[in-house]
């Protein structure tokens, strides 16, 4: 049968590891920095309810295609999407998904990196005291100084990739499966800790009020856009790293079961975040649409000057680093797993090579705060008539460069592309081989994924190219 077979690479020894590993992945900076800006952004509580409703009608069906897509080829990506094709008598031409989640995970993690890389000088910051009855200009003045040093950014830089890398060169058991049976519980510890911090010294009620209480008032068209694609991009859909995590996904687990326990993880995650965040911002009149500082400038000001702050502000830094540690390995899995599959080199080697790689497009992203914050690798296309299309990119640095390409484009062209192969391309019967569920379950997770998915992250991606907007 062609479910039985093997990954090259191993599995998880449990589905309570591959659901821990999947929320590694699905728990990153985007739950514990860009959610709760972006709700503060857009109200709330109306902005909140939207999200989880997405989250049920989009990123949970993709998820469950992502991971059926992952075991039932049991490969990397590129070459799980190869042999599916091929078992189903399709175009190979499929194979395109694979690829693009190779690259989007490649692209992703150079910046991803640099990110993460503020996260580790954030937690010694704070141990450090930096933050300690800092105001507003203060901390503002030391996330400046920091962007503004190259040689800073390139050692946290290679800090975070370095750690990502040490965890993904030892395998799936002895890398990634221990890492994250320590790293996840102590997400969640931090987590805890920071909550109970709240609802000490914070203003906790004000905090539920904002997330909880919807004000539809607050609903536009464009915070309903930004709630459809935060619940498609949160779950770490369509880069390849839940479909390679879901090709060591032993045979008797159920994907649809462990779907929805990553998904509730990580929305549990996001929503914590966003108590223990609004609880301290509101505390200190901070406004909750600070946007993307709220993470690197508001917040060490709220740490600065509440007690016990110094202690909390370093907890609260390394829960981010965690995050980020968890979200990368997830991210470089994919890469290393086609080039093993590809070479036959070891994984130790593999690993080493394509993390060199990816540290040195990222260094190209860190001088995009300084050296060659001026530079815009495709400015010389501004005067070009025939590629007007592509004029919004044409004064964008190499940093935004990057994430304007994987997060408007090829994150959500792979979700679409995963949700039409898994849900018109693959057999019934495979499907229901991978997917034991009720009749009524399967046919609304089809519907789901043949149409409301794709449609959904289809006006995502025109909004976001630039084609379709709505106020």
């Amino acid at each position: 049968m062609i479910s039985d077979r093997e990954s090259p690479h191993g599995q998880w020894s449990t589905s309570l590891v591959f659901v821990l590993a999947a929320a590694g992945s699905a728990v990153g900076l985007g739950n514990i920095w860009k959610f709760p800006y972006i709700a503060g952004e857009y109200g709330g509580g109306a902005f909140v309810l939207v999200y989880l409703f997405c989250i049920v009608m989009i990123g949970i069906p993709i998820m469950v295609a992502e991971i059926t897509l992952g075991r039932r080829g049991r490969q990397s990506p590129v070459n799980s999407l190869r042999t599916l094709a091929q078992d189903e008598g399709r175009s190979q031409a499929w194979t395109i998904i694979g690829w693009m989640g190779l690259l989007t995970g490649f692209l992703i993690l150079s910046f991803y990196s640099v990110v993460g890389g503020w996260s580790l000088a954030y937690v010694l910051y704070a141990a450090l005291g930096a933050f300690s009855e800092a105001d507003a200009s203060d901390t503002a003045a030391l996330f400046e100084a920091l962007q503004e040093s190259p040689w800073t950014l390139l050692a946290w830089h290679t800090l975070f990739m370095a750690i990502v890398f040490a965890i993904v060169a030892r395998g799936v058991r002895r890398g990634l499966e221990r890492a994250l049976d320590f790293l996840m519980p102590l997400l969640f510890l931090l987590l805890i800790i920071l909550v109970g911090y709240g609802l000490v010294s914070g203003n906790m009620a004000a905090a539920v009020s904002f997330m909880f209480r919807p004000d539809v008032s607050m609903l536009t068209g464009e915070a309903i856009l930004v709630a459809m694609g935060h619940a498609f991009f949160t779950l770490s859909l369509g880069m390849g790293a839940i479909m390679v995590y879901g090709a060591y996904l032993p045979k008797r687990s159920s994907i649809g079961k462990t779907t929805l326990s990553i998904a509730g993880i990580d929305t549990l995650v996001a929503m914590l975040a966003g108590l223990a965040i609004f609880s301290i911002v509101f505390s200190l009149d901070i406004s909750p649409a600070e946007g993307p500082g709220l993470l690197f400038v508001a917040l060490p000001t709220a740490f600065g000057n509440m007690p016990g702050g110094t202690f909390f502000g370093f907890v609260f830094f390394a829960l981010v680093s965690v995050a980020a540690v968890t979200s990368g390995i997830s991210i470089l899995e994919p890469v290393v797993a086609y080039a093993v599959e590809k070479s036959g080199w070891t994984r130790p080697v593999v690993a080493a090579l394509v993390s060199l790689v990816i540290w040195t497009i990222g260094i190209g992203a860190l001088l995009s705060f300084n050296l060659w914050e001026g530079f815009a690798p495709l400015g010389f296309l501004a005067d070009v008539p025939r590629l007007w299309f592509l004029e919004p990119l044409t004064g964008l640095n190499i940093f935004d460069l990057l994430s304007w390409t994987t997060g408007q484009l090829l994150l959500p062209l792979g979700g679409i592309l995963i949700a039409l192969f898994a849900g018109w391309k693959l057999s019934q019967p495979s499907l229901r081989e991978e997917l034991p569920m009720s009749e009524d379950l399967f046919t609304a997770w089809l519907v789901a994924v043949r149409v409301v998915a794709p449609i959904a992250v289809l006006i995502v991606l025109l909004n976001g190219l630039g084609i379709l907007r709505f106020s």
